[in-house]
């Protein structure tokens, strides 16, 4: 065996040379891979004994994807350029044996190498456009070589992996071996290639599935159609259609040459910036500063929930689909019958559109008790209260639930706003109490806001946190304050939204620049969506709001077909002549004088008081760092990922530009706009959130 470097040995094994890469954890495509695949691979070409070259991964997996860490840094070590000259331009067959993902510029090396070999549970995929890039070493030109562009673009645009029969069937790779197997049957595989003179397959040379697809512009066109929602906002897309297209349109040569140009040319935008920085920031929330990673965690066998409507039907199922049991519990028959009608509605659902097959239905129902008394719970090892938003209701089942749960188990409340203390002191048991806030609908949204209580124990957050890791959620841990981190925030962005529309905006102004900024919808939109009537009582209603108003004429919302929009059959929203003079009368009233409002001015009063009270939020120690503010938003509230989450998009815009405009609607609208102290000493000291 040869040390290439630290990372790649080359061995023999008869005529085919064996390099072998170890880079742990996920052999990632840095300078010192490049540097060992590179000089091995030449050493074995230089070697007369040596007719193929199989390139294998050590550990779970091969080449996972590029050191992004490396982007946007000088470069060094061996370009991808070099390797492709050293694999495809070599004077030997090159074998890549794959197992475990070949992601990104991993797939992309395996697709410069002349033949590939994969065990059945290998994948590949480029995930580039999940960080506002494109493959930037010739996969935009390669895969739809092998795959067809319909295909490749699929792969491109989804940033989904693909199985390995699914790459065999494309022709993607050249043989399955058995699992297990891999160095076994990737030296076969060579001997094969040896054995049967079959020579340098170079994928720059295949023309036949990218022939196909020439003089046909509708292929791009309903592509372009097909993810124009989805990528609403984006750059990153166009760049890879682009370079897709040139795959088709140009000799192989100027195609990689465009396509690394766009690649180039995405790295420095604001847009992958973000991207990147999301992508570390959700690692970064797992790591708790005072919850060692081997913190004990306590057994979770089965939970409890209490509450069978719409958020306590979306938590259960959260487990049931992680194969954990649930015992849901109800006050009345009719009640319960009814929520567990709609979580077996939801699962065929599903099935009927191929997500689950019926018998997957059948074993997550099977999962699920129903029960009428809290006592049905005793044996579960957490409890998962989801009642109404109320601080004395949820004290009484606390208090009560104290009684019959278990001891050890851990007790969670849902509440989306209320003080997790105060309920945990309703219980002999504040230390395994906590919050556990799930997001609407509660089996779709990635978000969960952990809430750690004064009390609360250690081993219970590590438990509450992997727990959010099996159910495939984003954990993000928070302190005891009103509104927890997101709703905090986001009372923010209404009071401002509801002020503007008295000054001189109305409700579709306000939602428009909201959607043009990227989120998918405005405050008023989400509040027809959600029900104006939610928190409302009519015996105590006076007239004092718009919304009261509204929800006074039985405009409720989407549910009534009238909210601050009005709505057709199909629930689609026009601008309401009807809630226009309802806000001209009651501004009247008031005494407000309107005026125009800019754009500019309802986005700046919609978003910089939020970044103001993430300032506050940290300041205060109720999040553990600005990336996880800015998780909690992107998961939680559809803040659009391309500008990061509101802490770092008020980094890259420049806080002293934020606080400057603070200050000046403090100055003519008052102390809603006061200046955290954290935002002035950053800017004293020149800081970004990011350095906190």
């Amino acid at each position: 065996m040869t040390a290439i470097n630290v990372v790649t040995d080359l061995t023999r094994e008869g005529d085919v040379a064996l390099l072998t890469i170890d880079s742990p954890p996920v052999n990632a495509l840095s300078a010192d891979v490049r540097n060992g695949v590179r000089d091995g691979v030449a050493q074995a070409a230089a070697d007369p004994a040596v007719k193929a070259i199989v390139v294998i991964c050590a550990g779970r997996t091969f080449i996972a994807g590029a050191d992004i860490a490396e982007f946007g840094k000088p470069p060094k070590g061996a370009t991808l350029p070099e390797l492709q000259s050293t694999l495809e331009g070599g004077p030997k067959a090159v074998i890549a044996a794959i197992h475990g993902t070949a992601l990104g510029g991993g797939f992309e090396m395996a697709l410069m190498c002349h033949y590939r070999v994969a065990v059945p549970s290998a994948k590949f995929g480029f995930p580039e456009i999940k960080l506002g890039l494109i493959p930037g070493a010739g996969g935009t030109q390669r895969l739809p070589r092998l795959s067809g562009v319909e295909n490749a673009l699929e792969v491109i645009l989804s940033g989904t992996p693909f199985a390995a029969r699914q790459a065999l069937e494309w022709g993607v790779v050249d043989s399955l071996v058995e699992e297990g197997k891999l160095r076994e049957g990737a030296l076969a595989f060579a001997r094969k290639v040896i054995d049967a003179h079959m020579g340098l397959r170079k994928i720059r040379d295949l023309s036949d599935k990218i022939e196909a697809a020439r003089g046909r512009p509708e292929i791009f066109d309903k592509v372009r159609r097909d993810y124009a929602r989805k990528y609403r906002g984006f750059e990153a897309w166009q760049s890879a259609m682009r370079a897709v297209q040139a795959a088709v349109d140009l000799p192989f040569d100027e195609g990689m040459k465009l396509e690394r140009q766009a690649f180039l040319d995405l790295i420095p935008t604001a847009q992958s910036r973000a991207q990147r920085y999301v992508f570390f920031a959700e690692r970064k929330v797992w790591k708790i500063a005072d919850v060692a990673d081997d913190t004990p965690v306590l057994p979770v066998k089965k939970v409890g929930v209490i509450g069978a409507g719409t958020m306590g039907g979306g938590i259960s199922m959260n487990f049931l689909n992680a194969g954990i049991p649930v015992t849901i519990v109800e006050t009345a028959q009719a009640a319960l019958d009814r929520g567990v009608a709609t979580i077996r509605r939801n699962y065929d659902s599903t099935a009927k559109k191929g997500r689950l097959t019926a018998a997957d239905v059948e074993t997550r129902m099977g999962l699920l008790s129903p029960g009428l008394h809290l006592d049905a719970l005793s044996d579960c090892d957490l409890v998962i209260e989801a009642v109404f938003e109320n601080m004395d209701i949820k004290k009484d089942v606390f208090g009560k639930l104290d009684k019959f749960a278990k001891p050890g188990a851990i007790l969670a409340s849902n509440t989306s706003y209320l003080d997790i203390d105060e309920i945990a002191a309703a219980t002999k048991r504040p230390d395994h109490v906590l919050g556990m806030h799930f997001f609407s609908p509660a089996n779709v949204m990635r978000l969960l806001e952990v809430v750690r209580g004064a009390k609360t124990a250690k081993p219970v957050i590590a438990t509450a946190m992997q727990l959010a890791k099996k159910i495939g959620k984003v954990g993000v841990l928070v302190g005891v304050c009103h509104g927890f981190v997101g709703n905090r925030m986001l009372a923010q962005r209404q009071r401002e939204a509801q002020k503007l529309i008295l000054e001189g905006a109305m409700p579709w102004d306000v939602d428009r620049v909201i959607y043009d900024f990227g989120l998918p919808m405005g405050p008023f939109a989400m509040s027809d969506l959600a029900g104006l009537d939610i928190g409302w009582s009519k015996e105590t209603s006076k007239s004092s709001t718009i919304r009261e108003i509204l929800c006074e004429m039985d405009r409720r919302g989407q549910k009534t077909g009238a909210g601050f929009y009005d709505y057709d059959e199909g629930r689609n929203a026009t601008p309401s002549p009807v809630v226009e003079k309802i806000i001209l009368d009651f501004a009247a009233r008031k005494g407000i004088n309107r005026r125009t409002i800019s754009d500019d001015e309802i986005l700046q009063r919609c978003i910089y008081p939020m970044i103001n009270e993430g300032a506050k939020i940290l300041a205060e120690g109720k999040a553990q760092r600005a990336s996880d503010i800015d998780i909690v938003w992107i998961n939680g509230y559809g803040w659009p990922i391309y500008r990061g989450g509101p802490m770092f998009y008020a980094d890259l815009i420049g806080l002293d530009k934020v606080l400057a405009t603070l200050r000046q609607f403090e100055a003519t609208m008052g102390e809603d706009f006061k200046p955290a102290p954290l935002l002035e000493k950053l800017v004293a000291e020149n800081k970004h959130f990011q350095d906190l």
